[in-house]
């Protein structure tokens, strides 16, 4: 059994930069058209220098690879509409994070006082930048994400022309808040799809399991499974594929973040086939979704899946992926 995806789209994804971008760039340009480039690096991407120069640096790691890096801005409150008109063309999206809710994001927001954050998300919706939103408050780690579902509502009701992507939703809270406003959407990866936090700290302590946010219950992965199989049209795929070294993971202070850019088709692929979902939700779930929402029109790309065992390797370059070691059903065939 075979299938092939068209133009497949990582609608969230972490490069890194130096070393790191050279060793994995090209496990997702291998495989995906073109990614939504996270900027939260040490320091931020927040200017328009920022942006030009750090996709040349991800050009440059991808090599021949046919890939777009669809950039984003680390969010700041005083950018005003003279300065997201000149950045316009350079971005598809900007990016909030809350202040210290999760790697390198230090320098997120504070507050979420709609007055104080209405002349940026003001000219946003007026020239159409969407808003990539982590939606976590500082609350008890299991809560955080049904907790921020409030000030998404506050936000989607302020700014009703405003887009504002739900970024890896992990709560059926997240879900069910789809569809009660016209203007929020949202990505999910597949490490959420596939677990739990049963998973990652029920038995031995799994550091590479261990993500911001953090995996939920049950019914959380059945309410997502359930959304990205039917490929809700407000949904697509994120892989918040985040890598850290070996070293990093396996400490006291385990670095929070999931690897899975070099297996997330075939993860996707297996997902779909086990609850016999058909191919056309997967393709929108991991492309046609991500255009609309977008604007986009990515790099034309076929990827040839079938369904034979995969061995995951052990790692990529220091990075350990999700699996590593174990085999999966779906192999990556062909790319053109």
């Amino acid at each position: 059994m075979s299938l092939t995806l068209n133009a497949p789209l990582d609608m969230h994804l972490h490069l890194r930069d130096g070393q790191m971008l050279e060793n994995i760039a090209k496990c997702s340009a291998s495989s995906f058209s073109g990614g939504l480039i996270m900027p939260n690096l040490v320091p931020p991407v927040s200017t328009k220098e920022d942006v030009i120069a750090y996709k040349q640096r991800i050009i440059q790691a991808i090599g021949d690879e046919e890939f777009e890096p669809y950039m984003t801005l680390f969010f700041d409150p005083s950018f005003d509409r003279e300065f997201l008109e000149s950045i316009k063309s350079d971005i598809i999206g900007i990016k909030l994070y809350p202040a210290g809710i999760t790697t390198n994001s230090e320098g997120g927001l504070s507050g979420f006082d709609v007055e104080e954050l209405r002349g940026v998300l003001t000219a946003m919706s007026e020239l159409d930048i969407p808003l990539c939103v982590h939606g976590e408050t500082n609350g008890f780690v299991m809560d955080r994400e049904a907790e921020f579902v409030s000030i998404y509502e506050r936000l989607a009701t302020a700014f009703p022309k405003l887009k504002i992507i739900m970024e890896h939703i992990t709560t059926k809270a997240s879900v069910d808040a789809l569809d009660r406003f016209e203007n929020l959407y949202a990505t999910i990866t597949i490490h959420h799809l596939l677990i739990t936090l049963d998973d990652v700290a029920g038995g031995m302590l799994n550091p590479h399991l261990f993500c911001k946010p953090i995996a939920k219950r049950p019914e959380d992965r059945d309410a997502l499974r359930k959304v990205a199989l039917e490929a809700h049209p407000k949904v697509s795929f994120g892989s918040d594929s985040a890598p850290h070294p070996r070293e990093a993971k396996e400490s006291c202070g385990c670095a929070a973040g999931v690897f899975t850019a070099p297996i997330a088709l075939q993860l996707l692929a297996q997902l779909f086939d086990e609850a016999d979902a058909p191919i056309e939700n997967l393709q929108a779930f991991v492309s046609g979704n991500g255009q609309k929402i977008y604007g986009i029109s990515p790099i034309p790309k076929t990827i040839t899946l079938e369904k034979s065992p995969f061995v995951v390797p052990n790692d990529y370059n220091g990075v350990v992926p999700m699996y590593a070691g174990e085999t999966i059903s779906y192999s990556i065939i062909s790319k053109d």
